[in-house]
């Protein structure tokens, strides 16, 4: 099968496969080839047992999380998409530099470009008050 132009996903998209699809070739194609499929605003480290990741942190404080406690505002506890529950990242606010350690335990956010949700007491430790520009470090520098 001869694909229209250097793109993959401009190809795929020109014969029809939806958005679904066109990821579904994605990650399938990263697994074949020994690749961590990660999201567009997220980088992968390539230390071992490490990941980093860049984007916007914001502040939740739903009254349950996805790993079945309640949710303490006053705790340091994170929502991450994909990483493990009680996986510690470290976010640090590339606003102001300030760093705190968090302990992820729900699942979230699930709004384009944010790539955290950070408990109010975690959030207040960094400086975050609504949306920041945050980098996470998991594994090694956690």
């Amino acid at each position: 099968m001869a694909f229209r132009g250097s793109n993959l996903h401009e190809s795929m998209h020109s014969l029809g496969m939806r958005h679904a699809a066109v990821h579904e070739s994605r990650v399938h194609h990263a697994r074949a080839h020994g690749l961590r499929h990660a999201a567009p605003s997220e980088s992968v480290a390539h230390e071992e047992h490490g990941y980093e990741g860049s984007g916007l942190a914001s502040v939740y404080s739903d009254g349950h999380t996805a790993s079945g406690e309640h949710m303490n505002p006053g705790a340091m506890t994170a929502a991450h998409r994909t990483l493990p529950f009680g996986t510690m990242v470290t976010v640090v606010n590339n606003r102001n530099g300030r760093s705190v350690t968090v302990r992820i335990n729900d699942r979230g956010p699930f709004v384009r470009g944010r790539v955290i949700d950070l408990s109010p007491a975690a959030a207040r430790e960094i400086g975050v008050d609504g949306l920041a520009p945050v980098s996470l470090i998991v594994g090694r520098g956690a």
